[in-house]
């Protein structure tokens, strides 16, 4: 049965972290519905290590292909490749706002955001913001023509993920539609983008928690990094074929359905 529950884990994880419907609010939710205990936010960041790994797999070709590159080369690569640089610029904002909330109030979310009626209501504003972004109008910014003012309005708002609910891939995927982004580059600037966030987070909340994830066992765990890297490949891959031709349109109403669904059961 541990086992089984960390490949739930990891499969609510994989699906959902990419897709604009919230990881950390499914796996709250899912696992109260299924009985089985709340994984907290310092398991659900470390279990998201594997869809680093999804990311990193995918994308390969676009950021890691320096096989031809000498090792000075691949220095001078680092440091003047446009797009590592727009990542870390937009990275700044999570870490100094996530930062600052771990060091200041780190039981805020646990006692205020992760509640079911906080991740309800933020539902209902996340498939707002993707209707007013999925309305807009089609812009003509890419990854190859964005300057760093575009990265950086993407990672502003993607500082606002560290809320349960919000969804990081929703919210980046909205701004990046809003400024005016092309929607298949949005999407996938968004995934690059998240590598970083998404690293910090799970390596801090591991630390953090080192005790805890020692009780679990190294097996579990691995069982639900797996899982989670198989499912966010699956997610990764559907998302950037479906979201091209059809929008943020079905996900929307999937979050107005998953809000109600927590209000009426609370």
């Amino acid at each position: 049965m541990e086992y089984l529950k960390f490949v739930l884990y990891g499969l609510i994880q994989g699906l959902t972290e990419f897709i604009p419907v919230s990881s950390t609010a499914h796996l709250k939710i899912i696992s109260l519905f299924f009985g089985i205990d709340d994984p907290g936010a310092s398991l659900s960041a470390t279990i998201q290590f594997g869809s680093v790994l999804a990311i990193a797999w995918y994308f390969r070709n676009d950021i890691f292909n320096f096989r031809s590159q000498s090792s000075k080369k691949f220095l001078e690569y680092l440091l003047h490749e446009r797009l590592l640089r727009s990542i870390l610029i937009g990275t700044i904002p999570i870490v100094l706002l996530g930062g600052s909330i771990k060091i200041f109030i780190p039981s805020f979310f646990v006692n205020v955001l992760r509640s079911n009626i906080s991740i309800a209501l933020v539902s209902f504003l996340m498939a707002f913001f993707m209707y007013l972004a999925d309305s807009s109008r089609r812009g003509s910014i890419n990854i190859k023509n964005h300057n760093y003012s575009n990265s950086f309005l993407i990672g502003f708002f993607q500082a606002f993920a560290i809320f349960p609910g919000v969804s990081r891939s929703g919210i980046t995927i909205s701004s990046a539609l809003i400024s005016g982004w092309e929607r298949g580059d949005a999407a996938k600037f968004s995934f690059l983008l998240g590598m970083p966030a998404i690293s910090l987070a799970a390596l801090v909340e591991f630390i953090s928690s080192f005790n805890d994830f020692f009780a679990i066992g190294f097996f579990p765990l691995f069982v639900g990094l797996i899982t989670t890297f198989v499912s966010s490949l699956l997610a990764i891959d559907f998302l950037l074929n479906y979201f091209s031709s059809n929008g943020l349109k079905i996900f929307i109403i999937y979050r107005v359905i998953f809000g109600l669904v927590i209000l009426l059961n609370l």
